[in-house]
C-alpha cells in the first residue's frame, strides 16, 4: 500500500510508526468500550455517569500531547493542540463517543481515537493551523430520541425546543446538563470563526468496502432521511367469537403495509425503507388488535426521490386501513434533508489516500453522521473504514488492524496536504471555502 513516501513527523509510509498508531487507536477503543452504564455491554448514553470516565481518558491522553483541554456547554470534550502561530486557523476533528445500548467498540470512538493517534506521531511538531480535537457528546439520539445533540450545539441549531425533550425518566436535555455540571449556555459550544475545516474518521457500519475488498471510502454525501410514526386504529375485539370479514384489525392492516413498504424500496434504486418498532395494542394473545403503531425511515440521496417515496407509502397505507375498515394517520418525528461534503476538503482526502497506493472509492452514506450537521457551516469531509461484515450497533462490530493504519496514514498525509494550503500567503479558512464560492 505504500509508496516509501515520508509524511508528517518524520513517519514514513511502511514505517513501525504507523502500526504503533493504529495500536494506540485501537487500544484507546478498547479502553473506552470498557467505560458502561450497563455491566457487561457497551452502553453509554448522553451526559450518563460513563461519559465522566470516556472525559478523564480522554482528557489524560490530551493532556499529555500538551493541548489546552475543556469540556463545552453541551457536553463534548474538545482539545486544542496549538498552531505555528497564534491566531492561525484551525482544523477541527473528531466524532462521537455515545453509544446504542450493547454497542460495539468502534462507533464513532475510532473517529476520536485516530485524531489523537496522529497528533501523537507529530511529536510535538506544529502545523500552520491548529487542530482541535472534538469528542461529541451525544450523535445517537437514544436517550432523548433526538440525534446530534454535540453536534448540533456546535453550529448553533439546538433550540429551546430540543433543550425541552426528556427522557424516559422526565429529565430535560437542560436539566441533564446541569447535572453533568454544565450551565447550559450554549453559546459556550460554538464553532470557531476561525475554523478551515471539519474532518470525521467513522467505520463505514455497511459492506461496500468489504464487498470491494477496499480498506477506505471517501463519503461524497450523506443521504436525506424522513422518520414518521404511522398509526393503524381498528377495533379492539375478542379473537374467537368474531368473524373474519367483520374484523376491524389494525395490526393486519399494518402487516399488509409493512409487506408494501419492503417491495416499494426494493423496486426504487438508492432507495432504503425501513419499519424498525410496532407497538400494538391491547397486546392479548386472544385480543383482536384494535391499535399499531409503527415507525417509518425512508433514505436517499435525493431529496426529491425521497420525499416522493414518503407520499407513495403513506398513500398506500391509506389504501391497506380502507381495505381492513380501519384508520390511519401520521406525524413526521424528524427530517434531513441530504448533506453533500466539500469537493475541495474531499480531494484532499481522495488525493492522501491514494499516496499510500490505495485505490480512492468515492462513496454515498446512508447513516447520519456529526459531519452531515458540520457541513452546514464549515467545509466538511469524512473517511470510512472498512466495517467487516457490515456489522455495527452490535457488540460484534469490528476493524481490521491494516485498515486502521491505512486510515492513520491518510489522516497524517491529509495533515500535510492541508498545511500546505494554510501556508498559501494571507489565506485562511476562506482558502478552503473557495472552491464552493466559484
Amino acid at each position: 500500500m505504500s509508496d516509501g513516501g515520508e509524511t508528517l513527523g518524520g513517519v514514513h509510509t511502511g514505517h513501525p510508526a504507523v502500526m504503533e498508531g493504529a495500536e494506540y487507536a485501537l487500544d484507546l477503543c478498547a479502553r473506552i468500550a470498557r467505560c458502561t452504564d450497563v455491566p457487561g455491554t457497551t452502553t453509554r448514553l448522553f451526559l450518563s455517569p460513563a461519559t465522566h470516565e470516556v472525559h478523564a481518558i480522554l482528557r489524560a491522553e490530551m493532556e499529555m500531547l500538551g493541548m489546552t483541554v475543556r469540556v463545552d456547554a453541551a457536553g463534548n470534550l474538545r482539545g486544542v493542540y496549538s498552531a505555528e502561530t497564534e491566531d492561525a486557523p484551525v482544523l477541527l476533528i473528531g466524532s462521537h463517543v455515545d453509544t446504542v445500548p450493547d454497542a460495539g467498540a468502534y462507533d464513532g470512538v475510532l473517529g476520536v481515537a485516530l485524531a489523537l493517534a496522529v497528533l501523537r506521531a507529530l511529536d510535538e511538531q506544529r502545523l500552520q493551523y491548529a487542530i482541535e480535537v472534538i469528542a461529541f457528546s451525544e450523535e445517537e439520539g437514544i436517550r432523548f430520541r433526538m440525534p446530534f445533540i454535540g453536534s448540533r450545539a456546535v453550529v448553533g441549531t439546538l433550540g429551546a425546543s430540543e433543550l425541552a425533550r426528556v427522557d424516559d425518566g422526565g429529565v430535560s436535555v437542560v436539566e441533564a446538563l446541569w447535572q453533568f455540571g454544565l450551565d447550559g449556555a450554549l453559546e459556550d459550544a460554538a464553532l470557531s470563526p476561525e475554523t478551515l475545516a471539519f474532518l470525521e474518521c467513522h467505520i463505514e457500519q455497511g459492506p461496500v468496502l468489504e464487498a470491494l475488498d477496499l480498506p477506505l471510502g471517501i463519503v461524497t454525501a450523506v443521504v436525506g432521511q424522513t422518520r414518521l410514526e404511522v398509526t393503524f386504529s381498528g377495533k379492539a375485539n375478542h379473537a374467537g367469537t368474531t368473524p373474519m370479514h367483520l374484523r376491524q384489525d389494525a395490526l393486519a392492516a399494518a402487516a399488509a403495509w409493512i409487506s408494501i413498504v419492503e417491495r416499494h424500496a426494493r423496486n426504487v434504486p438508492g432507495l432504503v425503507a425501513t419499519v424498525g418498532m410496532i407497538q400494538v395494542a391491547p397486546g392479548a394473545a386472544n385480543v383482536i388488535p384494535g391499535e399499531a403503531v409503527l415507525s417509518l425511515d425512508v433514505r436517499h440521496a435525493s431529496d426529491a426521490m425521497r420525499e416522493q417515496a414518503v407520499i407513495e407509502l403513506l398513500d398506500a397505507a391509506k389504501r391497506e386501513a380502507v381495505a381492513r375498515h380501519v384508520t390511519m394517520s401520521s406525524r413526521e418525528t424528524s427530517r434531513q434533508a441530504a448533506v453533500a461534503m466539500d469537493e475541495r476538503v474531499c480531494g484532499l482526502l481522495e488525493d492522501s489516500v491514494r499516496a499510500i497506493g490505495a485505490a480512492p472509492h468515492r462513496m454515498v452514506s446512508g447513516a447520519g453522521h456529526d459531519a452531515m450537521i458540520l457541513a452546514g457551516k464549515v467545509p466538511s469531509a469524512m473517511l470510512f473504514v472498512q466495517t467487516p461484515g457490515g456489522l455495527s450497533h452490535h457488540p460484534d462490530e469490528s476493524v481490521r488492524e491494516q485498515d486502521v493504519q491505512a486510515a492513520f496514514e491518510v489522516l497524517l498525509g491529509f495533515l500535510e496536504r492541508l498545511d500546505n494550503v494554510a501556508q498559501i500567503a494571507g489565506e485562511g479558512p476562506e482558502e478552503i471555502r473557495a472552491e464552493d464560492e466559484e
